[in-house]
C-alpha cells in the first residue's frame, strides 16, 4: 500500500486577476481607435480618461465653543472668531469692526514718522506686533508693505513715549532741529553763491602793460611837469632842467 505524503504535490489553478472595469463618461460613444466622444463637441483618448478617486479635505478646524469663546473689547459680546482677530490678534467682533476707526490700517513707514517709532519697537520689541503683507500700490518693485492695525501702533507708541505729550513735545523737538538744519544748509548755499559772484567779477590781470601817455602839461606853482596814461589813468610827474 502506497502511503501519500502530506507534501504531496497539489496542482493548482493560479487565478487571474480580475479586469478591472473602465470607466467611461456617462454618455460618451466608444469609437475605434480608442477614441471617446463626449457627446461634448470634441473627441477624447480613452486612456485619459482620469478615474474617479477619493478625495481628502483638510478643513481647518473650527472655533472652540463654550470655554474657547472670545470677549469683544468694544461691545463686550462673546464671539467665536473674527477679521481683526485672526490678522492681528485684536479680540474685536466683526460687528464692531465695522468702525472705521476700529479696523484702520497703517503702514509701518506712516507708523514710524506719525509715532515716532523705531524697527525695534515693532519688530523686536515684545509682544511682537501681527501686520499684513501686501504690494506697493504706487511701485511693485519698491518691495511689499508691511501694514499694522492703528490702534495697536498707538498702544505701541504710548509703551515707548509714556504719554502723548512726550510724544507731540518730541515731534516738535524733530520739527526745530529740522529746520535748523535747513537754514544753515541754505546760508552755506548763499555764502558759496555770493563767493562765487566776487570770483567771477573779480579777475587778476596777469599781463603786462605799457603805458600810453597823452600831452605833457605843467604846472607853474610846483615847476613840475606831468603826463597822464590814456589807458589806467596813471600819472607820470617830472621836472626838466
Amino acid at each position: 500500500m502506497v502511503r501519500h505524503s502530506k507534501h504531496a504535490y497539489q496542482p493548482y489553478t493560479k487565478k487571474k486577476p480580475e479586469k478591472k472595469e473602465e470607466k467611461i463618461p456617462e454618455g460618451a460613444i466608444r469609437l475605434p481607435g480608442g477614441l471617446l466622444d463626449t457627446n461634448a463637441g470634441f473627441l477624447i483618448q480613452e486612456d485619459e480618461v482620469v478615474e474617479e478617486t477619493e478625495l481628502t479635505i483638510v478643513q481647518e478646524p473650527g472655533p472652540l465653543l463654550g470655554a474657547g469663546l472670545l470677549r469683544c473689547l468694544e461691545c463686550g459680546n462673546d464671539f467665536q472668531d473674527s477679521s481683526l482677530y485672526k490678522q492681528f490678534d485684536h479680540s474685536v467682533c466683526d460687528d464692531c469692526r465695522d468702525s472705521e476707526e476700529k479696523a484702520h490700517i497703517i503702514t509701518k513707514t506712516e507708523a514710524k514718522h506719525e509715532y515716532l517709532l523705531k524697527d525695534a519697537d515693532l519688530d523686536k520689541r515684545e509682544p511682537t506686533l501681527k501686520f499684513l503683507v501686501r504690494k506697493n500700490p504706487h511701485n511693485p518693485r519698491w518691495g511689499d508693505m508691511k501694514l499694522y492695525l492703528r490702534l495697536q501702533i498707538e498702544k505701541r507708541a504710548l509703551e515707548v513715549w509714556e504719554s502723548q505729550e512726550e510724544i507731540d513735545a518730541a515731534k516738535e523737538r524733530r520739527t526745530e532741529n529740522r529746520e535748523k538744519a535747513k537754514m544753515k544748509k541754505l546760508d552755506k548755499s548763499v555764502k558759496e553763491l555770493r563767493k562765487a559772484v566776487r570770483t567771477s567779477l573779480w579777475t587778476k590781470d596777469l599781463s603786462s602793460h605799457k603805458h600810453e601817455y597823452g600831452e605833457e602839461t605843467y604846472d607853474e606853482d610846483s615847476d613840475m611837469y606831468s603826463k597822464r596814461c590814456t589807458t589806467c589813468d596813471h600819472e607820470l610827474q617830472y621836472e626838466k632842467m
